[in-house]
């Protein structure tokens, strides 16, 4: 199970971290700082490595036709470390569990693609900096130790992957005010808000700010 060990902790404890609300906040906490000691510590990062970068497109299918679950979209522009420039040819793998709340299915080619399940996507961004997955609404585990989520992992060109704070759904379980007060919004806020798109599927906005790398 690959969850994030630093939150489901912050979580268990009810400890709370550093409130940062807001875009220009959540810009600002990104821009002014150095990189992050721990930003190639990424447990399944190595997911990001496995799709051919020259052949992926801005938008990825993860759940197949007949996955159980609620249709879900995602998308939205990445960011150069200033919050302004869109950034193409920006990699982000995607994985996430089922509507069990399970991460299965997974095949035995890699240790990423047995542990992160067959929900799992990648796509590169377009010249506009945007991306898009479409997918199903995934569960939270079934022991109930997190908020339902996404993981995202990111790959600029040239670069090492790393991590970023995975999406999860304001007001749904888990989202509690100690949850947002734990989050650092690396890569900029994963709490994102939920609609219904005209087609009827839930739709959600993840915008990401690009993080610092070391010297």
């Amino acid at each position: 199970m690959s969850a994030r060990p630093v939150i489901a902790a912050l979580l268990a404890l009810g400890i709370a971290g550093c409130s940062v609300a807001g875009a220009q906040a959540d810009k600002a906490e990104t821009t002014s700082g150095k990189a992050r000691a721990d930003l190639y510590q990424c447990e399944g990062c190595e997911g990001a490595l496995e799709s051919d970068a020259d052949k992926l497109t801005p938008h990825s299918q993860i759940s197949g036709l007949g996955e159980p679950g609620e249709p879900l979209h995602i998308d939205g522009t990445v960011y150069a470390t200033d919050g302004r420039t869109p950034m193409p040819g920006v990699v982000i793998y995607a994985y996430q569990t089922n509507a069990e709340g399970l991460y299965a299915g997974g095949k035995p080619g890699t240790e990423a693609s047995r542990r992160h399940g067959r929900l799992r996507g990648w796509v590169k961004t377009g010249a506009d900096g945007r991306y898009s997955f479409d997918t199903i609404k995934p569960a939270p585990y079934p022991d109930d130790t997190i908020p339902a989520h996404v993981h995202f992992t990111v790959l600029e060109p040239g670069k090492r992957p790393y991590w970023i704070d995975d999406i999860v759904f304001d007001g749904e379980f888990g989202v509690t005010d100690a949850y947002r007060r734990s989050m650092t919004n690396k890569g900029g806020n994963g709490i994102v808000k939920t609609t219904r798109d005209a087609a009827g599927r839930w739709a959600v906005t993840r915008d990401i700010i690009l993080e610092r790398h070391p010297e």
